[in-house]
């Protein structure tokens, strides 16, 4: 009799290692899930930020141009060179 016994609590402790085993395998995976979502969304920041660099970068480089200057103080500065009106459409 003390063997049946001994075999039933032997069973309800490997049953509950289970049960242990398989709640910590599943945080696991939710925990990864996270850790892909967390990586895929670095990774558009970081080709976001790439793309400002690169932008930054041009127009650093092109800075001297006479053109990109005038374009910049017209869009930025609001101004016009001799001779040039400017119109504002209002509705």
């Amino acid at each position: 009799m003390k063997t049946k016994k001994a075999s039933i609590l032997t069973k309800l402790v490997v049953l509950a290692l289970l049960i242990g085993v398989a709640s910590a395998l599943l945080n696991l995976r939710g925990q990864i899930q996270q850790a892909q979502s967390d990586l895929t969304q670095a990774q558009a920041e970081v080709a976001a930020q790439k793309q400002v660099n690169a932008d930054l970068a041009d127009a650093v480089e092109n800075s001297g141009d006479p053109q990109r200057q005038a374009d910049i103080a017209r869009s930025k500065l609001g101004l016009v060179e001799p001779g040039e009106y400017v119109f504002y459409f209002t509705n």
